[in-house]
């Protein structure tokens, strides 16, 4: 190997992505990452999580959809970027929802209990004192 090369064989090419191919790393990514396995996903593929989150805003914003290969990706127009942050947006005040009533149906079970045991309580005899 000669040392003034900076690699045997000449700089390699740098990869490039398809809109199909990066959606499709986007998908089995968060499906890797779903069961625990996103660093080892990004590792076997030879991915950043940085190039993830690029093309995970560009699916967001609807810029990879329908785009042949080989077509320029811009960056996405401001109606694009206003419907990925009302996406978002939804998504958060979907999820408290969820929440929220969750917890709202822990409280009526909650309070139901309490009040089956006030009425038990209020139905037995009081012990005698001495």
């Amino acid at each position: 190997m000669d040392a003034s090369q900076p690699r045997f064989g000449g700089p390699t090419r740098r990869r490039s992505f398809t809109p199909a191919q990066k959606l499709d790393h986007v998908a089995a990514y968060e499906a890797a990452l779903a069961q625990g396995d996103g660093g080892a996903y990004l590792r076997q593929e030879g991915l950043y999580s940085s190039q993830i989150t690029e093309w995970r805003r560009l699916r967001d914003a609807g810029v990879l959809a329908g785009k042949p290969a080989g077509a320029k990706i811009g960056r996405p127009n401001a109606e694009q970027a206003e419907i990925a942050r009302l996406r978002r947006q939804l998504d958060l005040a979907q999820r408290r929802l969820s929440t929220t009533e969750a917890a709202l149906d822990i409280m009526g079970k909650t309070h139901a209990l309490l009040e089956e045991i006030t009425k038990s309580a209020q139905d037995q005899p009081k012990p005698k004192q001495r």
